[in-house]
């Protein structure tokens, strides 16, 4: 099977991007041919490891070299200048197709709705998968009805704006299927798309080959993109009554973004910076979380939150608020971890202190949340995208073939 996967930004770190990835590694080598179309690009390699099979395409590249799609253009002339007039005015007016309310929202200016439209119009042939509400949208409003359509939703139905619910309502029933993470987020869109194939698929982790800890040392860990969806801004003062009571344990969270600065403003207000370290990016988290001795999710929100899965496949269990969605997905409160209510930071901080204070419990957890992780296995998770793409492509009689 020939299948496109179309993403944001290929060559960033977020979740969304690792998923893709390890789709498509696993699919390339089960024989398909999968190319992952990246809108924007602004290095030179991705972050995550690639199959060297995967064709990996952009549309809008950023590097300010002449090799992106939309910038083999002459250098010269009046209909060259026309034109680098005309992406300058488009890419200063927010955008005409993706809702404003949509996460990413401000990253789909006029320009860029344009170039991904263009793109979509030369797409004859096999599946398309789009990966977020933006491209969702664009995809069933622009692309061939001819393709086998498959629109992934990485983020829980309940947290979308209305706006983007909205336009989730009037156009994801151009699909051939709406991809979920959650057995509550199945009914969810279900229940909005009662005419829709909604089917429900868990992110896989990379590998379950991974040093497991021995819940000896003295840290917790968290990771994140540093944005108010991770929390960060109540998990760190519900810390302090963790310090209080376990003074020799550290907190470790791991990520960049935006409020780095208010948090470290927390960390100073609150007296931690001996106990709480903001860490930064990292290419070597296994080996992070191996060091650690459990895990803590602190999110306001989620849609299947792969860094806990991960965490598990290290044999730590995991302290997390029972946000929507995917926690309670994942873990199974007094098991493999502790589940508090959301946004209930004394809650939180009892539970951190109840697994600082017992290694036996650490590891006993930590033992069930390595069996918990079996099951997102990509030899167990994968074969359910082959099987759905299978099923959709025979239900049209199969895809056209790339024209000659």
């Amino acid at each position: 099977m020939r299948i496109r996967y179309l993403l944001l930004n290929a060559f960033g770190t977020g979740g969304t991007i690792r998923t893709v990835f390890n789709q498509a590694n696993t699919l390339v080598e089960r024989g398909n041919d999968i190319e992952i179309v990246s809108v924007v690009r602004h290095r030179d390699t991705p972050v995550f490891p690639l199959d060297d099979r995967v064709r990996l395409t952009t549309i809008i590249d950023e590097r300010g070299t002449d090799t992106g799609a939309t910038q083999a253009e002459p250098a010269s002339g009046l209909v060259s200048r026309y034109r680098s007039w005309d992406t300058t005015r488009l890419k200063a007016k927010p955008g005409a197709v993706v809702p404003a309310g949509e996460f990413g929202a401000e990253y789909f200016t006029r320009y860029v709705e344009r170039e991904v439209i263009r793109y979509l119009k030369g797409v004859h042939d096999g599946i398309l998968v789009s990966t977020r509400p933006a491209l969702n949208i664009l995809v069933a409003r622009y692309a061939d009805p001819g393709l086998v359509r498959v629109a992934q939703e990485h983020m829980n139905l309940g947290t979308h704006r209305k706006d983007v619910q909205q336009a989730i309502a009037r156009y994801y029933p151009r699909f051939d299927a709406v991809a979920v993470l959650t057995h509550r987020d199945r009914a969810d869109y279900e229940k909005l798309l009662p005419r829709t194939r909604v089917v429900r698929i868990p992110n896989a982790v990379h590998s379950l080959d991974q040093v497991p800890s021995d819940h000896s040392n003295k840290i917790a860990l968290a990771a994140g993109r540093l944005i108010p969806q991770k929390g960060f801004d109540m998990l760190i003062p519900a810390y302090k009554q963790v310090a209080e009571r376990h003074p020799d344990w550290q907190l470790r969270i791991f990520g960049t973004g935006k409020k780095k600065a208010e948090l470290r403003a927390l960390i100073e207000e609150h007296h931690l910076y001996n106990h709480v370290f903001l860490m930064g990016h990292t290419d070597q988290m296994d080996d992070e979380l191996a060091k650690a001795s459990f895990y803590i999710l602190s999110s306001r929100f989620e849609g299947l939150p792969m860094v806990v899965i991960e965490a598990m496949t290290h044999a730590l269990p995991v302290v997390s608020f029972d946000c929507p969605t995917g926690p309670a997905d994942v873990i199974t409160d007094g098991k493999d971890g502790i589940l508090v209510p959301p946004k209930d930071t004394d809650a939180l901080a009892e539970a951190i202190c109840t697994l600082m204070a017992d290694r036996t419990l650490r590891a006993d957890m930590g033992a069930a949340a390595l069996e918990t992780s079996r099951g997102y296995a990509p030899s167990v998770v994968h074969p359910m995208w082959e099987e759905l793409y299978g099923e959709l492509t025979a239900a049209r009689g199969g895809t056209r073939q790339p024209a000659s």
